[in-house]
C-alpha cells in the first residue's frame, strides 16, 4: 500500500489536491479559495474538520466560510466596508446588510494558483498562491501589489500550514489575516458532543456593539470562559460569536479539543503571530465550532483609541514578508 502521495484529483465534483501520508490524508480545493477542506485519520475514521458531503456542495459554495479552513483577508468585520491606512481611506463593498459591514473579504471564494505539489518519504505537500496585481479583484479595494502563499504539508505527525505574505509593491501595505477553521466536535465515530471539552489560549474578551464591532472595552469572562482558558469546557455551553485577545500558555498559542470518552485529542497550534481569537459555534449547534486565529483586532484600521501593537495592526514595507506556521495534530491521553 502506498504510504505517501500528492496528486490532483476530485472532491465531490471539484478539483482537489490530495495529500496522503501514513494514516493521514488532506485535500485542498484551489478553485474555491484554496480551502483545506478535509483532514482525516483514515485508520480510525476521524474527520477533524467540517467537510461538505456530496449533497452539501451547493451550500458549501454559497457559504465557504463554514467548512474546512477558509482564508480570510481581511478577516471579520469592517465598519461600512472602510479601511483607513497611512492617511488614505479604502472601500470594500458592504456584504453584510444586517450590520452594514464588510465581512471576511473574498480570498476564501476566488481561485488560487497551484504552484507545485510534491511527495516523498518525509512529507506530501502543496503550495498555492494568490498574486494581487493589475486586473486582480482586490486592486479595486486594496490597491496594493502583494502575494499570499499557502504551503500545506502532511506527514506522519499531522498537518502543517505555512502562510507567507509578501509586499510586491512600492507602498507600505496592511497585513490583515485570519483562518475561519471549522472543527468537528465530535470527530470520533460513536462519540457525542457531550463527550467533548475544548481549551483555547484566550486572554480577555472584547466588548462588541450591536454591529459586532469592538467598542474598545473589555467584558469579564464568564465561569465557562474561565474554563475555556483553563481546564476546558463543553464547546456548546452557550451561543458563541466572541472576540478575545490571545494569551499564549507555555510558549504556545493553541486550541485543544478532547474526547473525554476515548482520550483522543486534537491540537491546533497556531503560532504566536496571531494576537486574537474569534470563537464561533454556529448557535451552539452541537456539530462543529470555529476557533479562528486572527492577526488583528476586528475593524482595527478604523480604530483610533487602541495602540496599533495591541490591535495587531502592522504593515509591510516594499519587499518585506510576514510568515507564520500552524500545526494540526492528534494524540492520545489516558
Amino acid at each position: 500500500m502506498t504510504q505517501f502521495a500528492a496528486f490532483e484529483g476530485d472532491f465531490n465534483g471539484e478539483k482537489a489536491i490530495w495529500l496522503k501520508h501514513g494514516k493521514y490524508e488532506a485535500a485542498v480545493l484551489p478553485e474555491i479559495g484554496a480551502n483545506l477542506i478535509l483532514f482525516r485519520d483514515t485508520e480510525q475514521n476521524f474527520k477533524f474538520l467540517r467537510e461538505p458531503e456530496a449533497g452539501e456542495m451547493e451550500d458549501f459554495k454559497a457559504n465557504p466560510g463554514v467548512y474546512g479552513i477558509p482564508v480570510l483577508f481581511p478577516p471579520n468585520r469592517y465598519d461600512g466596508g472602510k479601511f483607513e491606512w497611512e492617511g488614505k481611506v479604502y472601500q470594500f463593498p458592504i456584504n453584510e446588510e444586517a450590520t452594514g459591514n464588510q465581512l471576511h473579504g473574498y480570498m476564501h471564494t476566488i481561485p488560487w494558483t497551484v504552484d507545485y505539489i510534491t511527495s516523498d518519504a518525509y512529507e506530501s505537500a502543496v503550495v498555492v498562491s494568490q498574486r494581487v496585481g493589475e486586473g486582480h479583484l482586490y486592486k479595486k479595494y486594496l490597491p496594493f501589489d502583494f502575494t499570499i502563499t499557502l504551503r500545506y504539508s502532511l506527514n506522519r505527525e499531522g498537518l502543517r500550514q505555512q502562510v507567507t505574505i509578501t509586499n510586491d509593491g512600492k507602498e507600505k501595505m496592511p497585513v490583515l489575516l485570519a483562518f475561519h477553521t471549522a472543527v468537528n466536535a465530535p470527530f470520533v465515530p460513536g462519540s457525542e458532543a457531550k463527550d467533548y471539552r475544548v481549551k483555547i489560549t484566550i486572554g480577555q474578551r472584547r466588548e462588541l456593539d450591536d454591529r459586532m464591532l469592538p467598542t474598545g472595552a473589555f467584558q469579564p469572562l464568564s465561569p465557562e470562559e474561565e474554563q475555556l482558558k483553563g481546564e476546558g469546557v463543553f464547546p456548546y455551553f452557550t451561543e458563541m460569536d466572541f472576540h478575545y485577545t490571545a494569551e499564549p500558555q507555555d510558549g504556545r498559542n493553541r486550541m485543544e479539543l478532547t474526547d473525554t470518552r476515548t482520550g483522543d485529542v486534537l491540537i491546533y497550534d497556531v503560532g504566536t503571530g496571531y494576537k486574537h481569537w474569534m470563537v464561533w459555534n454556529q448557535f451552539a449547534g452541537g456539530k462543529f465550532f470555529c476557533p479562528e486565529p486572527q492577526i488583528n483586532l476586528v475593524n482595527a484600521p478604523n480604530i483610533k483609541n487602541i495602540p496599533a501593537e495591541e490591535m495587531g495592526l502592522f504593515g509591510l514595507t516594499p519587499g518585506e514578508k510576514w510568515e507564520e506556521t500552524s500545526f494540526l495534530y492528534a494524540l492520545k491521553r489516558n
